[in-house]
Order: structure tokens, then C-alpha cells, then sequence
């Protein structure tokens, strides 16, 4: 769906296309075994800034959410609840057709020329990014503020002894004994889990997105605050230290529940919630308060067609991988024929910042037309 940009604060527009970026970059380096420690995630247990770019994207969802909400107090019920479940279902099925091509890479023994549906994956990030976005404004829509605060500390305490006591073994949160791993075999079975790092096992889980639901809250929270109170230099002030608060919980609850991505610990929604509002409460002091403009525009044209141009910068990546070319992908050729005489890392690096680069033209080219497509 095509439509008008909606006014929101550029801090918050500016944070969305730094994500955005980013998290092109973090995930279509020219040779993905030769990424700089930063841009790579973390294989199991521990953080990196690459880490840092799926819930920051959830946060701006919730951000997102707080200003729509303003809008469903002139609409109907049945048309609020239609409107998200519409959207939560286009996204969803977006993302479980992107998911498909990638499904056939990753287990080429399986196919045929007809992939089955039994072996392809069905959660992914688009996946969560749908359930999260759908579930959390059902939740704001029909409850309190109040209510769905307390149901995120209840989820964020109850999430450690259920992943403690429903895993297997000695160690209940290895990759192959987990209870996120034990729900999604038994609800999905083993062929529908991502198998990119050599098991079976979906860092996008269903009872991993439990947990994702509080990272999109808190952004929602967030936002809420930064409309009525963002402009003001303790409003700033309390929102750096409020995530410098659930920076230090993170940091001390770690050695009991390690910060984990593909599991979204607890720890780990404490640990990004805090770096994501520390680091808007700085882009908000330099651009609304020391009028720095350096870049702005440049990140403003990838926060006003989120969801399209990352989909794009998927499918792209993708066409790249699968379209053949002497002797290996188009993707593989460039980055051996041209890229990677800059050196095996900083060759992937650069392949990756042209590839978003070419991403954000094609954004230029929206913005400057005036086209915002809407998911």
C-alpha cells in the first residue's frame, strides 16, 4: 500500500534508518565466513553490535505502534482488530515467502524442483516481526498500560525457570537442549526449523518470541514517553538513565542467564532495551538539541520505507546468491572479482556497503517521489 509519510519525531525516523542500515550490512556481507567480528552474531551465548540490529528494529516497531494509537481512538473496534490482523498476516506471509528460496539453499539434498512444504522454514524474522507487531497492539488496544507493563516483568521472570527446568541435560540451554528447540520440534517439527547453523534449530522461535514481545512493549513505552516528554532536557536525561538501568541488570543477571539472542533471554531483552534507549536518548540530544544534521537525510530515507527496503535488500541478496555465473553465484563472483582484492575481510565489508548503498537509492528514489509504501 502506497501512501503519505506520517509526521513522527526525525530522531526517531533518523534511529529507524540507522537500523535499517545497519542491519542490511550485518546481513549481506560478500563472504559470509569472512565478516568482521562486530558485524557477526554471536554464535551462541555472548553479544556483538550485530547483535544489537533485530530487536533495535522491534523497539522502532513499538515506537511505531505508539504513534498509531492515536488514530484507533477515532475508528471502530472491528475495524482497529481487522486493520492489525490484516497487516500481521501480509507480514507474516511476506516473510515465509522470502523464507522459501532460502529454505531450498539450505537443504539442497531435500529438493526436488518442487520444494515440499514439510521441509521449508516457517518462522523468520519478518515471521516475529509480524507476530510481535500483531499481538502487542492487540494488547495496548484492549488493556492498560498498567497491565501490560506488569505481564512484561512476569514474562521476563518467569521466561529463566521455564527455559531452567523444560530444557534437557545437565545444561538446559545449549542449542540442542533447550525448551525453545523442544516446543518448536513438537509444534512444528524438525524440517520446518532453520538449519543455518548445521542443526536444526530457529533463532526465531515460537517460545523465543515471547520474550520478543517485551523488547517491542518497551518501544512502545518509549515512544510514548519521547512524544510527551522527549524534548526536554530531564525527559532525555531520565530516558539515558532509565536504559543505563537495564543495561547494569542485564549485565549482573548474565552470570545466572546468559545474554542470548537466538534464545531472546530475558537478560538479553534487558541488555538491548537499555542500549536502545541510551542511544536514542543521544540521537535525540544531537539532533534536537545541538541541531546536528550531519547524515540525517541519508538515514531519513531508510527510516521512512522500513519494511520495504529491507524486504528488498532480502530478495536482492538473494537473487545474487541463486542467479549462476561462471561457475558459482553472481554474488560469489563479485565478491572474488572485485571485492575481495581489497583484502578477504574488509572486501565482504565493502560488498556489504555497496549492496546497502544501492538499497538506499532505490529509498532516495521513493522519497524523493513521494512513494511510502506501507506493509
Amino acid at each position: 500500500m502506497i501512501g503519505k509519510a506520517s509526521p513522527r519525531f526525525i530522531a526517531l525516523d533518523v534511529f529507524r534508518g540507522m537500523t535499517v542500515a545497519f542491519m542490511i550490512i550485518v546481513n549481506t556481507p560478500g563472504n559470509y565466513t569472512k565478516v568482521f567480528a562486530p558485524f557477526d552474531h554471536a554464535f551462541w551465548q555472548g553479544f556483538t553490535a550485530a547483535d544489537l540490529v533485530f530487536p533495535s528494529f522491534l523497539f522502532v516497531v513499538g515506537a511505531a505502534i505508539s504513534f498509531v494509537m492515536k488514530k484507533w481512538e477515532t475508528q471502530s473496534t472491528s475495524k482497529v482488530v481487522l486493520k492489525i490482523l490484516k497487516r500481521t498476516a501480509i507480514i507474516f506471509v511476506l516473510g515465509y515467502i522470502l523464507m522459501y528460496p532460502y529454505s531450498i539453499m539450505m537443504k539442497p539434498h531435500v529438493y526436488g524442483i518442487f520444494p515440499a512444504f514439510s521441509q521449508t522454514r516457517i518462522m523468520g524474522v519478518l515471521q516475529r516481526i509480524a507476530l510481535a507487531y500483531g499481538i502487542v497492539s492487540l494488547m495496548f488496544y484492549f488493556f492498560k498500560p498498567r497491565t501490560i507493563a506488569w505481564t512484561s516483568i512476569a514474562i521476563l521472570i518467569l521466561y529463566w525457570p521455564v527455559l531452567a527446568f523444560l530444557g534437557s541435560g545437565p545444561d538446559p540451554l545449549t542449542m540442542q537442549t533447550n525448551a525453545v528447540l523442544k516446543l518448536d520440534t513438537w509444534l512444528m517439527g524438525a524440517g520446518h526449523l532453520w538449519v543455518g547453523d548445521g542443526y536444526p534449530f530457529d533463532p526465531e522461535g515460537i517460545l523465543s518470541t515471547i520474550p520478543a514481545l517485551v523488547t517491542v512493549i518497551s518501544g512502545v513505552f518509549v515512544g510514548k514517553y519521547v512524544q510527551s516528554n522527549g524534548r526536554t532536557y530531564e525527559g532525555l536525561a531520565k530516558l539515558f538513565m532509565v536504559g543505563f538501568a537495564c543495561f547494569v541488570v542485564a549485565y549482573f543477571w548474565d552470570f545466572s542467564f546468559p545474554i542470548n539472542k537466538k534464545l531472546w533471554t530475558s537478560s538479553f531483552v534487558l541488555h538491548t532495551t537499555g542500549l536502545n534507549c541510551m542511544l536514542l536518548a543521544v540521537v535525540i540530544y544531537l539532533l534536537d538539541f545541538r541541531q546536528m544534521n550531519l547524515g540525517v537525510y541519508f538515514f531519513q530515507v531508510f527510516g521512512r520505507n522500513p519494511l520495504f527496503l529491507y524486504m528488498l535488500s532480502m530478495f536482492g541478496a538473494l537473487l545474487l546468491m541463486m542467479i549462476p555465473f561462471q561457475g558459482t553465484s553472481l554474488q560469489g563472483w563479485l565478491y572474488e572479482n572485485v571485492f575481495s582484492y581489497a583484502g578477504e575481510y574488509l572486501g565482504s565489508f565493502l560488498y556489504a556497503i555497496v549492496f546497502m548503498l544501492i538499497n538506499w537509492l532505490v529509498g532516495y528514489i521513493l522519497d524523493r517521489k513521494k512513494i511510502y509504501i506501507k506493509v
